[in-house]
C-alpha cells in the first residue's frame, strides 16, 4: 500500500481558531482524519505530522526520505515563502511533492506570492479551504500511479 505523507508547518496547530475568515473553522484534528478518510477510499496510507519547529520539520523529511514515502502533500504555512532549509529537505525526495494551501495565497499579500518550493513540487492547489487538502491527496496518489 502506498503511503503519503501530509505535513503541516508553523501555526497550523490552530486552525479553527486563527483568522475562520481565511481559514476556515475547521480544526487541523478535523482535517487530519478527512485525510485519513479519503486515503482509505483511495486505498493510500496517510500519515499526518505537524510542527511549529523547522528543524523537526527537516528531520521529519529526512525520515520520510528513509522511509522510502511515496509522496508528500506539504503546508509548511509562512515556511513555503522563506524556507531553503525545508526546501533543501524537500529536494532530497524522489517522491512527488504536492504543496497546498487552505487560502487563495495569491490573493494576499505579495510576500505569499512566492513559494521557495515551486521549483521541486508537482504542483501547488490553493484557496479551497479544507478542500485543498483533499484535492491534494488526490493529486499525489495520480501522480504515484504515473510514476511521477
Amino acid at each position: 500500500m502506498a503511503k503519503i505523507l501530509t505535513l503541516h508547518g508553523v501555526n497550523l496547530n490552530m486552525f479553527g481558531k486563527r483568522d475562520p475568515k481565511t481559514y476556515g473553522t475547521a480544526t487541523l484534528a478535523q482535517i487530519d482524519s478527512q485525510l485519513d478518510a479519503l486515503g482509505k477510499e483511495l486505498g493510500v496510507e496517510v500519515e499526518c505530522y505537524q510542527t511549529n519547529i523547522e528543524g523537526e520539520m527537516c528531520s521529519r523529511i529526512h525520515r520520510a526520505f528513509e522511509e522510502k514515502v511515496d509522496a508528500i502533500v506539504i503546508n509548511a504555512g509562512a515556511w513555503t515563502h522563506y524556507s531553503y532549509a525545508i526546501r533543501d529537505a524537500l529536494a532530497i525526495l524522489t517522491a512527488p511533492i504536492v504543496e497546498v494551501h487552505m487560502s487563495h495565497v495569491h490573493a494576499r499579500e505579495e510576500f505569499r506570492h512566492k513559494s521557495v518550493f515551486a521549483e521541486i513540487a508537482k504542483g501547488q492547489i490553493s484557496g479551497f479551504g479544507v478542500e485543498s487538502y483533499l484535492l491534494g491527496l488526490r493529486a499525489a496518489v495520480a501522480a504515484i500511479k504515473a510514476g511521477k
